[in-house]
C-alpha cells in the first residue's frame, strides 16, 4: 500500500515541482515551529535555490519603496511584526513560489492543471487559462517589493484608495493543456499610453517548451470608493517605471484591435437572460472577477459549437462593473470564418455582449474564434 501511494504521489507532483513543493513544506514547519517566539525567517519567493540573503532597494536599476526584496526574491519576514500591512503581504511570499527571469523583467511561475480545471473534453477551459493570467500577474506584483496588502495595488496605490482594472484583453490560444500537464507562465508590463499599463503573458508547456497560449491586455486605474476611473499618479508611475519592457506576446499586427460591433436585439441570434452574479463571483475589489463573464459569455454559444470547436482566440472588451444586484442577458451572433488557407470556411467567428437586463446598459463586449476538433 505504501508503494502505491508513493506512485500516486509521483503522478499528480511532476519532478519538474518537487522542489516547489519542498519548499512550501518547510515554509509551513518554519511558521509551525515559531511557538509564538520572534524569529527572522527566510522565505524563498523563487523556486530555484536559496540565493543571496543581502536585501535591495532598486530594481533594475531604479528605486523602488516597499519591502526589501533580495537578488532571487527571498524576503525576510518576521512573526508577529507589529506592521500588519506589510506583515501580512509578506507572509503570502511562501505560498506564491516563482522567480523573475530577463534580469527581473519578467515573472515566472509554474502551475499544474488540476483536475477541477478542466472541461468535459478533459483539457483545461478559458476560465482556468484566464485564471492562471490573473494569478501570476498578482503574484508578480506581490512579489516585486512593490506590492500592498491591497489585490494587486502598489502602496502608493493603497494609500490613494486606488484599484486596477482591465480594459481590454485579449488571449490566443495554441494549444489547451490537459489534467497533470504542468505549465510555466511569464508575465511583464509596460506603459499604454499616457494613462495606462500593458501586461502581456505566455504560456509554455513545461515538458515540450513550446509556446501554447499568448495573452495581451490593457489596464488602467480606478478610485476604490467613488468607482470613477483615475489619471496614473507620478508616484504610481514611479513604483512600477522600474519593471516596464518593450516586449510583446502578441506582434502588433496580430492583435485583435478591430472595433467590437455592439449586439441588440435585432442583431443578436442567441439571447439568454436571467444570469444572475453569485457570492463566490465577487473578487476582493468589491466586484464581478473579469473571468467570471467567460462563463456567461458561453451561456449563449450554441451546445454544438461547444462540443465540436475549440475556442482558439477571445477578446473582452470591459464596459462597466458589475455588482451583485445587477442581472444579465448574453447575447451572442455567429458567421463563418476561414481559420487556415486550406479550408475557406473551416471556423466561427461570434460576436457576443453581456448587458443589464434592467436599462440593457453593455458591461462586456467580446469576439471569439472557435476552430473544429481534429
Amino acid at each position: 500500500m505504501a508503494l502505491m501511494i508513493r506512485d500516486l504521489c509521483s503522478l499528480h507532483y511532476p519532478i519538474n515541482l518537487s522542489n516547489t513543493e519542498l519548499q512550501v513544506k518547510e515554509c509551513r514547519i518554519l511558521k509551525s515551529g515559531c511557538n509564538g517566539k520572534k524569529k527572522l525567517m527566510s522565505v524563498n519567493a523563487s523556486a530555484s535555490g536559496s540565493g543571496n540573503s543581502k536585501s535591495i532597494d532598486t530594481i533594475n536599476g531604479k528605486k523602488i519603496n516597499g519591502v526589501h526584496v533580495g537578488q532571487r526574491g527571498n524576503v525576510v519576514i518576521e512573526p508577529g511584526s507589529s506592521s500588519s500591512s506589510s506583515s501580512s503581504s509578506s507572509v503570502n511570499h511562501s505560498y506564491m513560489l516563482g522567480n523573475f527571469v530577463d534580469e527581473r523583467f519578467v515573472y515566472r511561475q509554474s502551475f499544474v492543471i488540476r483536475s477541477y480545471e478542466i472541461g468535459p473534453d478533459k483539457t483545461a477551459t478559458m476560465e482556468t487559462i484566464m485564471n492562471l493570467l490573473q494569478e501570476t500577474a498578482l503574484n508578480h506584483v506581490a512579489n516585486s517589493g512593490v506590492g500592498s496588502n491591497g489585490f494587486g495595488a502598489t502602496r502608493e496605490m493603497s494609500l490613494r484608495k486606488l484599484i486596477w482594472v482591465v480594459t481590454r484583453i485579449q488571449i490566443k490560444v495554441e494549444q489547451y493543456s490537459s489534467w497533470g500537464d504542468v505549465v510555466e507562465i511569464d508575465t511583464w508590463v509596460d506603459a499604454a499610453g499616457k494613462n495606462g499599463m500593458r501586461r502581456d503573458w505566455i504560456i509554455r508547456d513545461s515538458s515540450t517548451r513550446k509556446i501554447i497560449t499568448k495573452a495581451t491586455s490593457t489596464w488602467v486605474i480606478m478610485n476604490r470608493e467613488t468607482r470613477r476611473l483615475s489619471k496614473i499618479p507620478e508616484q504610481v508611475k514611479a513604483e512600477v517605471r522600474p519593471f516596464y519592457i518593450n516586449k510583446f506576446a502578441i506582434p502588433t499586427a496580430q492583435i485583435d484591435s478591430e472595433k467590437i460591433e455592439k449586439l441588440n436585439d435585432e442583431t443578436a441570434q442567441i439571447i439568454t437572460s436571467g444570469l444572475a452574479p453569485r457570492w463566490s463571483d465577487m473578487d476582493a475589489n468589491q466586484h464581478v472577477n473579469n473571468v467570471k463573464y467567460i462563463g456567461w459569455i458561453l451561456e449563449s454559444v450554441p451546445i454544438n459549437v461547444l462540443e465540436d470547436c475549440n475556442l482558439m482566440s477571445l477578446t473582452l472588451e470591459y464596459r462597466r462593473e458589475c455588482q451583485l444586484s445587477n442581472v444579465l442577458q448574453s447575447m451572442t451572433t455567429m458567421r463563418e470564418i476561414a481559420t487556415s488557407e486550406s479550408d475557406k470556411n473551416s471556423g466561427m467567428e461570434c460576436t457576443h455582449l453581456i448587458r443589464m437586463e434592467a436599462d440593457q446598459a453593455e458591461v462586456v463586449r467580446a469576439r471569439s474564434i472557435w476552430q473544429p476538433k481534429q
